[in-house]
């Protein structure tokens, strides 16, 4: 398969010429082309004159000294393709950076959600899926909707998989310090702190609200306390304010997800983004240092750049 799109596509030669050079069919060439490309194995781009994505990546490197991947989209592209597109290219770097014995964290969400239906089959051995952050609430354990995100990840790596049963949010501080301490919990944390890849979005409470917005995680007493409090989002279901502080904003003692400060300790950290109403979670998820690599599609990052008065 490499050698065939290595010809076809780096060597410009004809499927007939690499068909004899392999000793093989002109339709078994064409066929391994195409898996080379379903595989990620080849990648293909294509970027519009017009767009501004490539400049736009240059700008969100040199800002914040992150790993920027600007999806080029049409101006008339609705949140759906938008969120797609930048799905695609998040699921093909995925691909590409994990591998046999490394640990996959991952942050559950409607932006995972859609990146786990692109995820091409890799085989792996020894790897590991750990789930970052519980997702159960008052109204569902969290298992079809959390556990089966993490079972469709792992089993396009052919990964172990640690689900994390436990609330988003505890009721009391008191009692997840006291679950932290249960060597089932310990289990599954120690997998989280071996993570070598995380991949996450990030929550926003205005606009079409985040998934822990909208499916009860919260309490209508919690999202006046978060508004009262200034939080721009959360990321992992920790709460940020714009300038990326966490730490006394009193919801987070209760939350299940890594803090900005464990997540740091993660090498690569690859944060998807997709939607105008996405802008001022980010800036708080940049200002907190948590992103090291960035998908985000062409229109916010024009409103990114925008909002930090970039040229």
């Amino acid at each position: 398969m490499v050698m065939a799109a290595t010809m076809y596509y780096l060597q410009d030669m004809k499927m007939e010429s690499i068909a004899r050079h392999l000793r093989t069919s002109r339709s078994t060439v064409s066929r391994l082309l195409k898996r080379a490309r379903d595989t990620g194995v080849v990648e293909i781009t294509l970027r519009p004159a017009h767009s501004r994505a490539p400049g736009l990546g240059r700008e969100l490197v040199s800002r914040y000294g992150i790993e920027a991947y600007v999806v080029p989209v049409a101006d008339s592209a609705d949140d759906a393709e938008r969120l797609g597109q930048v799905a695609r290219t998040a699921a093909r770097l995925v691909s590409r950076w994990y591998d046999s014995d490394m640990v996959l964290g991952v942050a559950w969400g409607t932006t995972l959600g859609a990146v786990a239906q692109h995820l091409t089959h890799k085989a792996t051995r020894g790897s590991s899926v750990v789930q970052l952050n519980g997702a159960a609430n008052t109204r569902t354990s969290g298992v079809s909707y959390a556990g089966g995100l993490i079972d469709q990840i792992g089993a396009a790596f052919e990964a172990n998989v640690h689900h994390f049963p436990v609330p988003a949010f505890f009721d009391y501080a008191e009692t997840r310090a006291a679950m932290w301490r249960e060597r089932s919990v310990r289990r599954v944390l120690d997998f989280q702190s071996r993570t070598d890849l995380a991949v996450f979005s990030v929550g926003a409470l205005t606009g079409v609200p985040s998934h822990v917005y909208s499916a009860g995680y919260l309490d209508p007493e919690d999202v006046a306390t978060l508004d009262r409090a200034g939080v721009a989002g959360d990321v992992c279901t920790v709460f940020l304010r714009p300038d990326g502080t966490y730490r006394d904003i009193a919801i987070n003692a209760r939350a299940t997800g890594p803090t900005p400060d464990q997540l740091r300790r993660i090498p690569r950290r690859l944060c998807v983004v997709a939607g105008d109403n996405k802008v001022g979670p980010l800036r708080a998820a940049l200002a907190a240092g948590v992103v090291t690599d960035l998908v985000i599609d062409e229109m916010t990052a024009v409103r990114l750049a925008d909002a930090e008065g970039m040229p």
